[in-house]
């Protein structure tokens, strides 16, 4: 009969105990939540939203022309990437801000999430809001044939000021990735240095 010696469990290293101020400033990350809860909602309401200009443009398919059903649907595209901005926002900021969400290894995890940091998730927001800032001024460079008519929702200073923000949206997206590179690009010089001097 053979006897089994087991090897005594190590036991972790004791931490020493965190103050109560210290808890609260960690804790106060969940006052967050509400505001998540809320992003939710709007999810809901843009879901709803969805499904009413789905449902009109499915009853009135007949007395629309080319141009406004290209509109309807760049009207759908917008509000599909404006709801994908809320899901980025809602699980990245989630995990990032509040709490983990232990989705490792589950087959619906997103691709992006298992490298999110703020940093990540700052710069596929700017990105996301470069797209739908792209979808709204498509819309507007169809309409924009009938500028100077009554039909026309814009004017010649408003598609100006569009294309004027856009590129505002560009540029900063593009400042933020370059930021965001030089600051990685540093992290790694120090890393290098540091194992050097190991």
């Amino acid at each position: 009969m053979s006897i089994e010696l087991k090897a005594p469990l190590a036991r972790p290293a004791s931490q020493p105990p965190i103050g109560l101020f210290p808890r609260l400033i960690f804790g106060s990350r969940w006052l967050q939540l509400p505001l998540y809860i809320g992003l939710i909602v709007a999810q809901a309401i843009y879901v709803l939203l969805f499904l009413k200009e789905l449902w009109h443009l499915t009853a009135h398919w007949f007395d629309v022309n080319e141009q406004q059903l290209m509109l309807t649907v760049l009207g759908l595209i917008d509000v599909v990437m404006i709801s994908n901005l809320l899901v980025m926002v809602i699980v990245g900021g989630y995990e990032t801000f509040v709490s983990r969400l232990n989705l490792r290894g589950h087959p619906d995890e997103p691709e992006w999430l298992s490298h999110v940091n703020a940093s990540v998730l700052k710069i596929k927001l700017a990105m996301a809001i470069v797209g739908i800032s792209s979808i709204s001024l498509l819309r507007t460079f169809i309409e924009a044939g009938n500028l100077g008519t009554t039909r026309s929702n814009f004017t010649e200073t408003g598609v100006m000021w569009q294309v004027l923000i856009h590129l505002t949206f560009i540029i900063s997206a593009i400042g933020i990735a370059w930021v965001d590179r030089l600051a990685d690009n540093a992290h790694r010089k120090e890393a290098g240095h540091g194992h050097g001097h190991g």
